[in-house]
């Protein structure tokens, strides 16, 4: 896996072919092929997600016949992301896939683009505002509500941890909202405490660590991103003699978000007790469909696609395809469909 992702960055894909199918109900297509190098913005590489979603892009240019620029990193920056998106419009390219970091500031980028009339793909984030063909996403607030059951169910009263994401993006808000209002609701005897980590495994573990030790009855931990917060997470524990497995009285409960294959292992080891496997890989394919339909002017509508999902409006008028996410535990865990169980096999 290491060396596919060492080489996503150089990786081009060259060409105009036929085009994929359109989602039924979602498009209104006008041509076949679309011409034009794409720029991939990613918002950092420091998570197995993102180093996973990374590697299927350059994949799906290629199947998709999309001329595709070498993929950018922006460093969990978004400043620095709005300078790459400027300097891709510099480079003259005629469609945009971006992962934003910061849910208002990247409309200054949407607008830059959209003055260029350079259609954009947002994946995995969507933006509180501004101009986007569509945004490739799952459910965030079902993350949360996923993760709420499956640690409430386990531990009905005591303190739990959130791990949370980075409350500019609406990832980090919809997640921690989500799970709060789900525990507040019907888990009244769990007492929440909050973890401002803003994607950062560095501040994940140091507010663990601060929590833990003047808590050592903490019976669940929800983690928003265990592709950042997973390694210290169990680092944490075990330096606190506090890992054990599933089934033994002293069990910390965890619940995650990713679905990368880290989690996978920790879900059949009894480590943790599930996560929401997002689709990095049908995030790839979907991004670059969408920014390659959207380049030869076709128009997307709500509705459901002929890919499981549903295309809905968010507010604003904004679209975003909503992929699905299903919630992964031991008994599916080994799964060969899930992408987590298959990255770098193949």
């Amino acid at each position: 896996m290491k060396r596919r992702i060492a080489a996503v960055g150089a990786a081009l894909a060259l060409g105009c072919a036929p085009a994929v199918t359109a989602c039924g109900g979602g498009t209104s297509s006008t041509t076949d092929s679309a011409s034009g190098k794409v720029g991939v913005v990613l918002p950092f590489l420091t998570s197995p997600f993102w180093e996973s979603y990374a590697s299927y892009v350059p994949q799906q240019a290629a199947d998709q016949h999309v001329d595709l620029l070498r993929l950018v990193n922006s460093d969990a920056d978004p400043s620095k992301q709005i300078t790459d998106i400027q300097n891709l419009l510099a480079r003259n390219v005629k469609g945009l896939v971006v992962s934003p970091l910061d849910s208002a500031a990247i409309v200054a980028g949407l607008n830059a683009a959209q003055r260029k009339g350079v259609p954009v793909v947002a994946v995995d984030v969507a933006p509180d505002k501004g101009k986007v063909a569509m945004v490739v996403r799952a459910d965030n607030r079902a993350f949360g509500e996923k993760a709420c059951r499956q640690i409430g169910d386990a531990v009905k009263t005591g303190k739990v941890v959130q791990i949370q994401g980075d409350l500019a993006s609406i990832n980090g808000r919809d997640r921690s909202e989500s799970f709060s209002a789900c525990v507040k609701k019907n888990y009244p005897g769990i007492k929440v405490l909050n973890i401002p980590a803003v994607w950062k495994s560095d501040r994940a573990a140091a507010g663990l660590e601060a929590l833990y030790t003047a808590n050592p009855d903490i019976k669940g931990i929800y983690l928003q991103s265990g592709g950042v917060y997973l390694a210290p997470t169990l680092s944490v524990l075990r330096r606190h003699d506090a890992l054990v497995a599933a089934g033994s009285p002293r069990h910390v409960v965890i619940a995650s978000n990713d679905g990368i294959p880290q989690e996978l292992d920790a879900i059949r080891k009894g480590l943790i007790d599930a996560t929401v496997s997002q689709p990095a890989d049908q995030y790839a394919k979907y991004g670059i469909y969408y920014i390659k339909r959207a380049m030869a002017g076709d128009t997307f509508h709500p509705g459901p696609t002929d890919h499981h999902s549903t295309i809905v409006k968010l507010p604003g008028g904004i679209l975003e395809d909503q992929l699905s996410a299903p919630l992964v535990t031991k008994a599916n865990a080994g799964d060969p469909s899930l992408w987590g169980n298959s990255i770098g096999k193949s």
